[in-house]
């Protein structure tokens, strides 16, 4: 590769491909991780004022989370088509894809922010919560909602620097907004006295941030793919209906799970009240540390994947995806025990009240039982997103999580209380890492080359 070529991005199709999947995953792991410590440290603060303070973030999260699942489908789309167009080394056509997807999630963030101004409170009300918490949420999520902009528009950024290989950038730039979060949140919440509000604030001033390092990096530091350019650009319907056609499934699966998780909040919150509500979303976050973890592995697959299948190189396309698989499969190992044997403790870091840490201690325990199968899954969803096969685990996701929701009001119904609502997320987890891993053959058949898998 030419200084130039590496200039704008990293070569993923040559070299020692352990040492590339490392290089390029820890960096994006740790991104992933600093987006848990954003939420963990906000449902620390928060969660010391009380239980039902707790409850106001976790039920307006929700909400934030199924914006941000929008949000998504553009740093997929960077991951996917600036890789492939670099694996073919079409230097110009990578560049007009991250100008797409950039443009795209800015429109996105306008599009919900004017959404949720006018259906957001609606939605909240469902939860059927005292009238202090509902109001309490409403007040979370506007506030929550000016942080669309920045946070769109970063993500799109992200998945561009990790398509070329430099996912250290996006790294080091979110964990300025961390550590900003962490100072401002108890300033906020408790010196200033803004309380739950302070939260949202904090988390929005450090998503503004992090948009304004991004843009500074391009500016003066290493600009995308070794060059500056400009962000905007007026759509095209060909690029914008192939980040579309390769988001929205992806799009609709993580909506889709945020609208179950929203519904499975309203079945705990009938069926626990406020304790109920706090440990489905709050452990649902904690356990992220998981899930985050798979898709930070599944992400550098999915940019390791498009430079190689763009390149023809299968053979190592395989190896790579063995060896990804293999570190999901030890990751989840380790997880399961912590969850098993550690969990209460770790629910008892963001909330006092001994019955809702007792309660999200019983969730990790029935949770851990699935996490190498949650994590299986996540991971073989970077071997379809880099081959531009979409449509497949998001469908297994899709209706695996479907059908969380008949099964817990099955159990419910049979008397297992809370935990029957535990079990079904466990059990539907469990069954769509075995699906998943079941269709590796079927993708095998329609990649047109030497043997794959």
């Amino acid at each position: 590769m030419s200084n130039q070529e590496s200039a704008r991005a990293i070569d993923l199709t040559q070299g020692n491909f352990k040492r590339q999947l490392i290089k390029l995953a820890t960096p994006i792991i740790g991104t992933s991780f600093i987006q848990i410590a954003y939420t963990f440290t906000d449902m620390a603060w928060v969660g010391h004022m009380g239980s039902k303070e707790l409850s106001i973030v976790s039920s307006a999260g929700v909400l934030t989370w199924l914006a941000t699942t929008f949000g998504m489908m553009t740093k997929v789309g960077a991951e996917a088509f600036v890789a492939q167009a670099l694996g073919a080394k079409n230097y110009e056509r990578a560049k007009l894809y991250v100008r797409h997807n950039f443009t795209l999630a800015l429109w996105l963030a306008l599009a919900l922010i004017a959404l949720f101004a006018f259906v957001g409170g609606r939605f909240l009300s469902l939860y059927g919560l005292e009238e202090t918490i509902h109001k309490g949420s409403k007040s979370y999520l506007y506030i929550a909602m000016v942080g669309f902009i920045p946070l769109f528009t970063s993500f799109a950024l992200s998945g561009s620097y990790n398509a070329s290989g430099y996912s250290k950038t996006p790294f080091k730039i979110n964990a300025i907004g961390l550590v900003t979060n962490m100072i401002l949140d108890p300033i906020f919440i408790y010196v200033i006295g803004w309380g739950t509000d302070g939260s949202a604030v904090a988390t929005v001033f450090s998503q503004l941030l992090v948009f304004l390092f991004f843009l500074r990096e391009i500016r003066w530091g290493h600009a995308l793919l070794g060059e500056r350019f400009p962000l905007l650009v007026r759509l095209r319907k060909k690029e914008t209906l192939q980040i579309v056609k390769l988001g929205l499934p992806i799009t609709l699966l993580n909506a889709l799970f945020s609208i179950i998780s929203f519904v499975m909040g309203i079945i705990a919150s009938r069926a626990g009240s406020h304790i109920g509500l706090v440990v489905i979303t709050s452990g649902g976050q904690l356990e992220a540390i998981s899930w985050n973890t798979s898709q930070g592995l599944s992400t550098a697959l999915t940019s390791f994947v498009g430079q190689n299948y763009a390149a023809g190189k299968l053979t190592r396309l395989k190896r790579g995806f063995r060896f990804i698989l293999s570190t999901s499969i030890l990751l989840g190992v380790i997880t399961t025990c912590f969850y098993f044997f550690c969990g209460e403790w770790f629910f008892s870091l963001i909330v006092n009240d001994p019955i809702a840490y007792v309660e999200g201690g019983r969730y990790f325990r029935i949770s851990a039982i699935s996490q190498i199968f949650m994590m299986a899954e996540i991971t073989t969803q970077g071997l379809f997103y880099g081959t531009g096969r979409s449509s497949v685990p998001s469908s297994i996701s899709i209706l695996g999580n479907l059908l969380r929701i008949p099964l817990a009001l099955l159990l419910l119904s049979a008397g297992w209380g809370l935990s029957g609502i535990w079990w079904a997320i466990s059990f539907t987890a469990f069954l769509k890492g075995g699906v998943a891993l079941s269709f590796i053959p079927w993708l095998k058949k329609r990649i047109v080359a030497k043997e794959f898998v």
